[in-house]
């Protein structure tokens, strides 16, 4: 038990000096990109050091893996340099046994990651963006979402409205070159509307430039159609709901995202991406303990036997190549290849499984 603490402690040292290490120089290479991307004239040293403080926890949480990685190459270089393992060994535990400690504590960091620094990544990623727009002059950036435009869908007991845009605000709040078509709840169209952009209000769309043709109970819609400087339509889509599922899953919380893939749905709206997201969060854990074996299997054995470099520069390959995978996996089961339970659990079942074997062969074999 002891043995076990010594080791996760070391572990946990050579964690935070790799993650240490990976910060500092993310800040550093944030700070160059804002002095480039802005004009210097507004942004000085201290706005662009905010901005990459805002910037690196999303990449740091990203390439978590890696940092998992090469902390486990740290620590047993480390430990094989100094003979520890072979006086662990000595004392009769195996190689597997004396990476309990850091797996254990490497189970403790993904869940830690998972439930308050995921949180974080998402709301800072929000601030860098809102942040950035500001000092850049703009309100929002504004985007396209597809060569049809964007499609959205409210409704109630009183009907259905199929929402078209040509393009959207960052935040999803703002439509510009839309139509609203309404149904009734025969599901007989009603009335058609048409504006240059409509800004979502607590309850209603604000619409300016807009004409209305009434569909039913008419023969000749475009005679009876009315202009309007501004007009409103009920609405029952919120702003976080709307802004959440233009973004990216990570933008986010985890904590959220169950909630939020069940409205999604009920909105008519496909949740396949956000949950290969969810799912693949709550594997987060589990595929950093295969980068730990992993990184166990190829550096255990003593600096004496020779080929440390390409003992290492394995593991890293290995590592990567499983990196792909998931990437790979996420890929299909967001399209549907998968399901999403396969695409997000078996990366990180198949790498711990390997590289038990591998570790077992190397060391134990």
């Amino acid at each position: 038990m002891i043995l076990d603490i010594y080791f996760a402690r070391r572990f946990l040292r050579a964690f935070l000096l790799v993650f240490g290490a990976f910060l500092g120089f993310l800040l550093l290479l944030e700070m160059v990109e804002q002095i480039r991307r802005f004009d210097t004239s507004e942004v000085g040293l201290p706005q662009a050091f905010q901005l990459a403080l805002l910037a690196a926890p999303e990449t740091l949480y990203r390439i978590l893996p890696l940092i998992t990685l090469l902390a486990t190459l740290v620590l047993c270089l480390g430990l094989a340099r100094t003979s520890e393992l072979v006086i662990a060994r000595a004392a009769g535990r195996s190689a597997l046994v004396s990476m309990v400690g850091p797996v254990l504590a490497t189970l403790l960091l993904g869940a830690i990651a998972v439930a308050a620094f995921n949180p974080i990544v998402a709301a800072t990623s929000l601030q860098y963006e809102v942040t950035g727009a500001r000092y850049s002059g703009a309100e929002a950036s504004v985007l396209s979402v597809s060569n049809e435009g964007l499609w959205l869908r409210q409704g109630g007991e009183a009907g259905q409205t199929v929402i078209r845009a040509s393009r959207a605000s960052r935040d999803g709040t703002r439509l510009y070159g839309l139509t609203f078509l309404t149904f009734g709840p025969d599901g007989i169209p009603s009335r058609r509307i048409e504006a240059g952009q409509a800004q979502l209000v607590p309850g209603a769309w604000q619409m300016r430039d807009a004409k209305e043709w009434p569909l039913a109970d008419t023969a000749n819609p475009e005679e009876a159609a009315i202009l309007h400087e501004t007009l409103e339509l009920a609405s029952d889509l919120t702003i976080d709901r709307i802004r959440d599922s233009f973004g990216t899953p990570s933008a986010v919380p985890i904590w959220e995202l169950p909630t939020f893939i069940a409205e999604l749905e009920a909105a008519g709206f496909s949740a396949r991406q956000h949950r290969v997201w969810f799912q693949m969060e709550l594997a987060q854990p589990l595929f950093l303990v295969a980068m730990v074996l992993i990184g166990a299997g190829f550096t255990m054995r003593h600096t004496r036997f020779g080929k440390t470099g390409q003992m290492v520069l394995a593991a890293i390959l290995l590592g990567f190549g499983l990196y792909f995978v998931r990437n790979l996996a996420q890929v299909l089961g967001e399209s549907g290849q998968i399901p999403v339970a396969l695409a997000a659990w078996s990366p990180p079942v198949v790498g711990i499984l390997a590289s038990l074997g591998l570790l077992l062969h190397l060391e134990d074999g």
